[in-house]
């Protein structure tokens, strides 16, 4: 039974929860990098007042969901059209058209979403 309850989650459907909290950058741009660290590839700069949805934290990063429109409104860093398999340090990944990204939080005003 318990099984069962756990394969009728929202993820097991390929949905991802709806977000708690929201980003809201400070300064006049900031920085989405693929991993929680400094030293991570830049993914997109996004401009100060920009709100993106956080879908996760590691200390003091949190995970923001990224949407087709920052290609627009951000700049744009490393965002490929169609992901590509390449080999980084002889390990073979997958990149491009990332939707999500990792922020230091002290470039960024966190609070509650606003929910109806």
């Amino acid at each position: 039974m318990t099984a069962a309850l756990v394969l009728m989650t929202p993820a097991a459907f390929g949905q991802v929860p709806a977000s708690t909290e929201q980003a809201r950058i400070l300064t006049g741009y900031a920085n989405v990098h693929e991993t929680p660290s400094s030293g991570s590839a830049l993914l997109v700069l996004v401009s100060e007042g920009t709100v993106l949805p956080i879908i996760g934290r590691r200390g003091e990063w949190v995970q923001v969901r990224l949407s087709p429109q920052l290609r627009e409104t951000g700049m744009v860093m490393r965002w490929y059209e169609g992901r590509q398999d390449i080999i980084r340090r002889s390990v073979p990944i997958t990149i491009g058209d990332e939707d999500s990204g990792w922020m230091h939080d002290s470039t960024v005003e966190i609070s509650a979403t606003d929910t109806p």
